[in-house]
């Protein structure tokens, strides 16, 4: 059964840091795709960042570049979503999701799995 399984939200003042993880199992992350995406109370859902299945290109939501970063650990079958300098805007629940693709889609139609998603709250 394939599953992805965010970790590592919290409650972080402004200017913090936080690292999701969104751990796969039931399949092999290297051959997919992963996007991050998040929704806010009243807001729609939006791309925040995503990576090719090698690795090699990314993207970033104009609202978070030059503050997040985004990796992957094939050999752990994970992939991480680094936030730095974060903004009480950034507040949401944050979801990685997989699609078995090469290319790296920031629109959330483009992915087939999605995970539970982990509350970020960035408050003083």
């Amino acid at each position: 059964q394939l599953q992805l399984v965010e970790s590592g939200g919290g409650l972080v003042q402004p200017g913090g840091s936080l690292r999701l993880s969104c751990a796969a199992s039931g399949f092999t992350v290297a051959y997919y795709a992963i996007g991050w995406f998040r929704q806010a109370p009243g807001k729609e859902r939006e791309g925040v960042s995503c990576i090719t299945s090698s690795g090699r290109s990314t993207n970033f939501a104009d609202s978070v570049k030059g503050r997040f970063t985004i990796s992957r650990d094939n050999a752990k079958n994970t992939v991480y979503l680094q936030m730095n300098s974060l903004k009480p805007e950034d507040t949401a629940i944050y979801y990685c999701a997989a699609d078995y693709r090469s290319s790296c889609p920031m629109g959330d139609y483009e992915y087939d799995y999605w995970g539970q998603g982990t509350q970020v709250t960035v408050s003083s």
